[in-house]
């Protein structure tokens, strides 16, 4: 994710009142683990208090729902800097709706990423099923950290993308003849790499919508 900026307006016009927000804000990415910060930078009134806090609530429901594959957006900064209103058409959802505008624009241009959790795996296995057991790990594109000896057992240790940990606990036994055991504990997120990304988001876009 890259620094970028992004404007959204959303303008109805049907007869009777209308509907006017404008939004304008600085996307920044943060360090891993920070989470989303928003900040207000709005002066001289250009948007009215009270849409400050919808127009925050449109970003964030924007993120929920992300740019990639509908997959939420992590760690980042929003400045709200800049917008305007109207005395009459102006409202919480339209700035609402000027929020999510601006957020979305500002995505487009600041180039994400997919990201994607990674397990800690720690297999205890007999000697004899070490290779076999490996070989099953790195066929889920598992990173092995080490090996190590606990008494009678070797202990191999892994981190495995969540994705390719469904159905293991079956291989695994099939693999070790019923005598190899697991644990597995969130780690931490990785990028997808760029070669399974479009696999991921074509198959997003053939489920149901979020809710």
């Amino acid at each position: 994710l890259s620094s970028s900026d992004g404007e959204g307006k959303f303008i109805r016009q049907s007869g009777g009142r209308g509907q006017y927000g404008h939004a304008v804000i600085k996307l920044e990415p943060l360090e891993k683990g920070k989470g989303v910060e928003l900040e207000n930078k709005i002066v001289g009134g250009a948007i009215p208090k009270e849409f400050i806090k919808p127009t925050f609530d449109g970003i964030k429901e924007a993120s929920l729902g992300g740019v990639v594959a509908g997959y939420p957006v992590i760690d980042f900064k929003i400045t709200l800097v800049d917008g305007s209103f109207h005395d009459v058409d102006s409202s919480e959802m339209a700035f609402k709706m000027a929020g999510i505008f601006a957020f979305k624009d500002a995505m487009q241009k600041a180039n994400p990423i997919l990201l994607e959790p990674i397990m800690k795996v720690e297999v205890s296995t007999p000697d004899e099923y070490q290779g076999e057991l490996m070989g099953d790990l790195n066929r889920r594109r598992g990173q092995i950290q080490g090996m190590e000896t606990r008494g009678t057992v070797c202990v191999i240790e892994a981190f495995v993308p969540l994705e390719n940990m469904f159905g293991y606990s079956t291989d695994m036994r099939s693999l070790s003849s019923g005598r190899a055991d697991y644990s597995m504990t969130p780690s931490h997120f990785e990028q997808v790499p760029q070669n399974l990304v479009q696999g991921i988001v074509e198959t997003s876009s053939r489920e149901p919508a979020r809710t």
